[in-house]
């Protein structure tokens, strides 16, 4: 994942502002700071550099829903193998990269920074879980968090599988300053549960359990209508606000996932 391909997904504001200076005879009257000008004066015009600097951000949900195991490894497994290939792809590129990890709490957030010091932090950070979970998830709360640690527009990585509920504004509003590609972390059981008869199931975010009849053919065909239309629901709200919806499942392979974000949007262009 190279720098152009970074790029490619950051659309940025091409110029940021970086001072003022005296007006020149022959300077662009529409570059005129008016409050400089009223302030001082005499007339002052805005100065204005291009964009060098794409920062990175990296938002990882480590709860209980991510962690169970219906694969040969975890949602939150092939997440934080996702989150680390960016991480370490930063550093490759020059990009200043943050990161904020959270469950039913906020565990670890840092704003973005450059340097291999900042890249074995947040990679030790993702290879180790909470000793002590929280129960649920904050998704909202660390979308809103990862707003308030970006000084200047990024390009921000969500790895979840949006289980949780009230994350939606907080998502729109992050968009809004931002790029985000949304990756949504999908497993076998999303799309249909084992055959297995009338079983308890605990819902390991709520705590509510129910009894569900996994062997019903109606049961089967409500679970995969129910999962398709979150999916549905959730691409649409990422489209309609210029977000990257992106399924990541725990059998597929990151880096070729990542790798076809990419060029999905290199071919776009």
């Amino acid at each position: 994942m190279k720098s152009g391909n970074f790029r490619s997904l950051y659309r940025g504001q091409g110029i940021e502002f970086s001072g003022v200076r005296d007006y020149i005879r022959g300077d662009d009257i529409r570059s005129i700071d008016w409050n400089v000008t009223a302030r001082m004066g005499r007339p002052y015009v805005k100065v204005f550099e291009e964009e060098r600097e794409l920062q990175i951000f990296i938002v990882v949900d480590s709860s209980l829903s991510m962690q169970l195991k219906t694969e040969r490894r975890t949602k939150y497994d092939t997440a934080s193998e996702a989150a680390a290939l960016v991480t370490i792809a930063s550093e490759m590129n020059g990009c200043p990269v943050g990161a904020v990890f959270f469950d039913g709490a906020i565990h670890f957030s840092c704003a973005p920074r450059l340097g291999r010091e900042q890249t074995m932090l947040i990679l030790t950070r993702l290879d180790k879980l909470p000793s002590k979970g929280v129960t649920g998830s904050v998704l909202g709360n660390a979308l809103t968090g990862a707003g308030k640690l970006l000084k200047k527009r990024s390009l921000v990585f969500i790895f979840s599988d949006f289980r949780s509920g009230e994350w939606e504004k907080p998502l729109i509003s992050l968009a809004q300053k931002n790029d985000v590609v949304a990756m949504r972390l999908m497993d076998k059981f999303d799309e249909s549960l084992p055959a297995m008869g009338s079983v308890p199931f605990e819902d390991c975010e709520s705590d509510l359990t129910m009894v569900l009849p996994t062997s019903s053919e109606k049961f089967k065909k409500e679970w995969r209508l129910q999962n398709d239309s979150r999916v549905r629901n959730w691409q649409e709200l990422c489209a309609k606000h210029g977000i990257m919806p992106v399924l990541l499942n725990t059998t597929d392979e990151p880096l070729q996932v990542l790798s076809s974000v990419f060029n999905q949007k290199n071919t776009k262009k």
